[in-house]
């Protein structure tokens, strides 16, 4: 990978989720399933926890609630900007804020007892680099936790297909087979997995979001023509007179030794 490209794709990074960080709050499947991640992580009041793509902190300020401290990390200002409006909306004092990237990790090694992320792997270019960062700045005994979207393999095309033209800051989302193979090949001990599905309305999702002109009336007949079919791996269906769809999530977490 040319330093070229990954600058490229940062800057669409950037560029998306700072027209992003207020719409995706607004989306109510992403406050599903906080409790699977933190009965997963198995975070206590002695945990010094990293959120890695923190987003508008939906996730590190929930785990603040369970640990000792939180630091959240994220790419983009705007997204930062939302987390710390958050954390002060919540008068939630253990909670830290920092702007910098995923690979590498602005961090020493072993600072922390668990580090997660949530919705962030299928922007990455370097999902395995990603991983291997969030395990480095891990420390020995401590948990690496992992929650993001996980398409059958023989959907993943048409997939990626559809996210690119929602989001083009998307890269590729992990098939299960290459979730599993991730966590298997990571060198970490212990591995668990488990999942959940969000569901997300066709209409809700499509404006918080900012596809290319003209991308947005292909994206809705994809997910339309969909319905009954499930080509594209989200169970697209016909529901209070709207259109909805479920994403399928895969947590897998594991030790290091």
């Amino acid at each position: 990978m040319t330093q070229h490209l990954a600058d490229a794709h940062q800057s669409r990074i950037i560029d998306q989720f700072s027209r992003q960080a207020i719409p995706f709050t607004q989306i109510p499947g992403h406050y599903d399933a906080m409790q699977v991640l933190i009965e997963m992580s198995r975070v206590t009041k002695e945990d010094l926890v990293l959120d890695v793509a923190c987003g508008p902190g939906m996730v590190a300020c929930e785990f603040a609630r369970h640990a000792h401290h939180v630091t959240g990390i994220d790419i983009t200002p705007a997204m930062i900007e939302q987390a710390e409006k958050r954390q002060q909306e919540q008068n939630l004092e253990n909670v830290s804020w920092q702007i910098g990237t995923a690979t590498p990790l602005p961090f020493a090694d072993g600072s922390f007892s668990l580090v997660l992320t949530r919705y962030s792997y299928h922007h990455l270019l370097a999902p395995t680099e990603a991983l291997a960062e969030m395990i480095r700045v891990c420390r020995p005994g401590g948990r690496v936790l992992v929650a993001d979207v996980a398409i059958e393999s023989s959907k993943s095309a048409t997939y990626d297909r559809l996210e690119i033209l929602r989001d083009p800051s998307h890269t590729h989302a992990l098939t299960r087979e290459e979730f599993s193979a991730l966590f298997l090949n990571s060198g970490l001990q212990e591995c668990r997995q488990s999942g959940y599905g969000v569901d997300i309305e066709l209409e809700a999702q499509l404006k918080a979001s900012f596809p290319k002109p003209g991308d947005e009336e292909i994206i809705r007949k994809m997910v339309t023509e969909d319905v009954g079919v499930d080509s594209i791996g989200i169970n697209a269906r016909v529901g209070d007179h709207r259109i909805v769809y479920t994403v399928p999530i895969a947590v897998y977490v594991g030790t290091k030794s």
